[in-house]
């Protein structure tokens, strides 16, 4: 059968059953635009989650002394310089960042204009030193290391610390809220080997001035990072270890060659510091369930249509056999039977997933604008709840059109089936 025939007869037969088509058709669309709906929410949700709350990188590993182990008791365990000479040596690493913790307590006191507002507090800081190379590419004002004397300590903060300020901290205190160039340039007070809350602090305290100079995902979330000379130094004054590292973040050549670097770190008594990535990973799975259990849902929708299909052709089939015969007794073959069958079904599976995908993209853009205009600011709040990748949209016009032809399939061999002679005779 030549083409233009198969869509004259396709065309004339949807036209006569209008209202069986739309059903149909409504029904595809339907299963399609949830199932596009919730695989769309979950990505976009999935990708705040990695980008933005818990920013990784799969070639990083984060390297911790032990705490309690059997290397540890043997001497192992600790991130001494010749510790991380020996990790700096291992195959399919790239570079290595050490990083220290400033083991004194430390407090910060300010008294005066912040952007505009007046603002008195004091608090407990937290500092973390790390080599200029890790946080180099977010320092956005002068250089990263320990400063001559008399000059302010240059510090970067977390971009996700700033964005809690943001959503909670400054809308509570009515304070501006701040971007990570707003920052630049800001000092600050912090005592060293201070507390507030606790009697850990022995010895004289030292008062230095504080500079923010960037803000970086790779910064400490909960204080303030400095550069690594500078908190050896503050240890060696305070008398505290300054001779073993808090950590050691090791980048590897691939991310295929993570797994042998993590047995290999745990081979020298050391421990991996996964507890983000395993918060990623397991709010990841979170989501990633909850939209499978949405997504089965749709797919069930879609397993109905696909029968109401069948059910809708079948009728279809019994109310046309006069029609069928003629068309076999003036040369019609099977084949050209179960093409026009499955061409109908085509069409309204084509139609029903194409219409089923722009309600789901639309109905994305009405979440995010309500989303947007109606609920409150929250920390990492994204300007957009979902996403959607062309293998997700043009997925769901090709689910429609699968759908309806397996709907057809067994109308449409009964159709070629139907024996002409007895059919004309009656």
């Amino acid at each position: 059968m030549r083409w233009d025939a198969l869509s004259r007869l396709v065309r004339l037969s949807l036209a006569r059953e209008r209202r069986g088509a739309f059903f149909s058709a409504f029904g595809v669309a339907m299963g399609v635009g949830t199932l596009v709906f919730f695989i769309g929410l979950g990505l976009g949700v999935g990708q705040v989650i990695r980008e933005k709350i818990f920013p990784t990188d799969a070639r990083l590993v984060d390297v911790v002394p032990s705490s309690v182990s059997l290397g540890s008791l043997l001497g192992g365990g600790q991130l001494d310089a010749a510790a991380v000479e020996r990790l700096r040596a291992l195959p399919g690493v790239e570079a290595a960042y050490r990083k220290m913790n400033v083991r004194v307590p430390a407090v910060t006191r300010y008294d005066g204009v912040f952007f505009g507002t007046r603002l008195r507090m004091g608090m407990e800081v937290l500092a973390l030193g790390v080599e200029p190379a890790l946080v180099k590419g977010d320092v956005q004002l002068g250089e990263f290391k320990d400063p001559s004397e008399g000059q302010p300590i240059p510090a970067v903060v977390s971009t996700r610390l700033l964005e809690l300020y943001n959503k909670t901290f400054a809308p509570a205190r009515k304070l501006p809220q701040l971007s990570a160039g707003m920052i630049v340039g800001f000092g600050f007070p912090v005592e060293f080997n201070r507390s507030y809350v606790s009697a850990s602090a022995s010895g004289p305290s030292r008062s230095m001035q504080t500079q923010v100079v960037g803000a970086s995902d790779r910064a400490m979330f909960a204080g303030i990072t400095i550069p690594l000379e500078t908190a050896i130094r503050i240890n060696r004054e305070a008398g505290v270890d300054a001779e073993n590292y808090s950590g050691l973040t090791l980048v590897a050549t691939d991310p295929s060659r993570v797994p042998e670097l993590v047995d290999a770190v745990k081979a020298m008594g050391l421990e991996i510091d996964d507890q983000e990535r395993r918060m990623a990973e397991n709010t990841g799975a979170a989501v990633a369930l909850t939209t499978s259990a949405l997504a089965l849902l749709s797919i069930l929708i879609c397993v109905l249509a696909a029968v109401n299909i069948a059910h809708a052709l079948s009728a279809s089939v019994r109310a046309r056999a006069r029609e069928i015969g003629v068309m076999q007794a003036v040369g019609a073959s099977r084949s050209d039977i179960r093409a026009i069958v499955l061409a109908e079904a085509a069409v309204v599976g084509l139609a029903g997933g194409a219409i089923g995908t722009a309600v789901a993209l639309a109905a994305s853009f009405g979440v995010d604008r309500f989303a947007s205009g109606y609920l409150p600011n929250f920390p990492f709040k994204p300007d957009s709840f979902f996403s959607f990748p062309w293998p997700v949209v043009l997925g769901g016009v090709v689910l429609g059109l699968l759908a309806a032809l397996a709907g057809a399939y067994f109308p449409s061999r009964r159709a070629a089936a139907t024996d002409p002679a007895r059919t004309l005779a009656g």
